[in-house]
């Protein structure tokens, strides 16, 4: 439910923009006076501002001045029974929305103010999108094995040293090769990422070196293989334990003369890449096993750096989780939600199989199933999807057969439909009601009922 603050000095102003406001659903506050609208502003979250610019105590520019100071964002409609051209033109200089005369036409209000928290809504979105494109998160932690992997990057990026990254799947790998191109003097020249163990063995020399023309069956066209995309850059080759020997070999040759040649071609291609290879496996039993080679190991590990499981920097948990509470809860467009001591301690006795890639899930499956704060009671019953579920005193949970999803992305919209028919059956219904007991806008609620095809009465 949108939230709305308006200020003005005239009661029967405010007493209008409000019973209007109401009637359309929307969460209304009023002020007669700026200076206390700015503590307000301050104090709370509001998704628009109505705000008259005659007022004796504070003009309402000024208002709109320091309201856009400490909340940037926040869009400004202004309100005057003296409105002219040079005041709308002003208004709109400083940063305000839309201007509006006063008596408000009322379709003119209604439209307005539905267009400044679309406006609003565009904007958290247009963060989020920022925030996903941005280049590289930050390596969260303070433990000392996090301190020592950060110390290792700052030494070891500004080189062209080559370097292998070992840790289990989900502990954060991929993250500490971003930065170590992020660092490095080849930060400007693409990072080039490759899985050798998504590519068929048949496919990899094809994906690394690319290929002629008429090569092979498909070659219907000239390729540029990783190795090539990624000249003047960084090549990151994840799961580089998976990689056949004759691709091993090849990579081998890359690494010792700097060239490479496409699968069906003759010409040798000269290549500048620095190599950042990872693995979750234990290469020198591999070596062992005759299924890596001695030679190739030591060409990629220069350096060697080890990601941890999560099993062993438990006292990262917590920054963690708040980092992926405040992450997952902007992606949704709801507040972030509050985790309890219990919850976190809690969720350090976990056992961790999956790495930080669980604990991301985990948090963002207790996001949907919880309410504005995650007791140590939400963990313990949906930290483990296919552990009994205790009964509340609302409702016993149902026995689900967790074998009908395919991936997290299915179990996660089966919970959110319903948690949310849960939540509109409790509220009977209403759904003004339903979005502010879930902290979210009554028009993204309208599109999840839509979403999962819910009706009133199903059962």
């Amino acid at each position: 439910m949108a939230k709305i603050l308006i200020i003005d000095d005239e009661r029967a102003i405010r007493n209008t923009l409000r019973e209007i406001l109401e009637y359309e659903d929307y969460e209304v506050e009023d002020i007669d006076n700026g200076i206390d609208g700015l503590e307000l502003i301050r104090k709370n979250d509001y998704d628009l501002v109505l705000c008259d610019i005659k007022m004796s105590r504070m003009d309402g520019m000024e208002v709109l001045s320091e309201g856009l100071i400490i909340k940037p964002d926040l869009p400004f409609i202004m309100i005057s029974g003296h409105g002219t051209v040079e005041t709308a033109v002003e208004a709109s200089k400083k940063g305000a929305f839309d201007f509006i005369s006063k008596p408000p036409d009322l379709n003119r209000l209604l439209i307005t103010v539905r267009n400044a928290l679309d406006r609003g809504s565009l904007v958290v979105e247009t963060k989020v999108l920022k925030r996903k494109v941005s280049k590289v998160r930050p390596i969260l932690g303070d433990s000392t094995p996090i301190a020592k992997i950060k110390e290792t990057i700052e030494r070891v990026a500004p080189t062209d040293a080559r370097v292998l990254i070992t840790g289990a799947n989900g502990s954060g790998k991929e993250l500490v090769a971003r930065w170590l191109h992020e660092k490095s003097n080849r930060s400007n020249a693409p990072l080039i990422e490759v899985n050798c163990a998504a590519i068929p063995s048949e496919l990899i020399e094809s994906e690394l070196f690319g290929h002629e023309k008429g090569s092979f069956t498909s070659a219907i066209k000239q390729r540029i293989g990783k190795f090539e995309s990624a000249s003047g850059g960084t090549l990151f080759m994840d799961e580089i334990g998976d990689m056949s020997l004759s691709a091993q070999a090849k990579v081998l040759r890359a690494l010792q003369e700097n060239k490479i040649t496409r699968v069906g071609g003759e010409k040798e291609i000269d290549v500048d890449v620095r190599v950042v290879a990872a693995t979750n496996k234990d290469l020198l039993k591999e070596i062992e096993a005759g299924n890596f080679r001695m030679d190739l190991y030591h060409r990629l590990s220069v350096i060697l750096i080890h990601v941890p499981p999560l099993t062993e920097r438990k006292d990262d948990i917590g920054l963690l989780t708040q980092s992926f509470l405040e992450e997952i809860c902007n992606d949704y467009g709801m507040p972030v939600k509050k985790i309890s001591d219990g919850a976190l301690e809690a969720l350090k006795a976990q056992p961790w199989t999956g790495n930080i890639r669980e604990l991301r899930n985990m948090v963002e499956r207790l996001i949907i199933l919880s309410d504005k704060t995650i007791t140590e009671d939400d963990v313990k019953s949906f930290a483990n999807p296919s552990a009994p579920v205790a009964a509340t005193a609302e409702a016993a949970a149902p026995q689900t057969d967790y074998n009908q999803f395919k991936n997290f992305q299915d179990y996660k919209d089966f919970a959110e439909r319903e948690y949310i028919k849960f939540k509109l059956e409790k509220n009977n219904w209403n759904v003004s009601k339903t979005a502010d007991d879930i902290d979210i806008q009554r028009s993204h609620l309208y599109s999840k009922i839509e979403k999962y095809g819910l009706k009133r009465g199903e059962s």
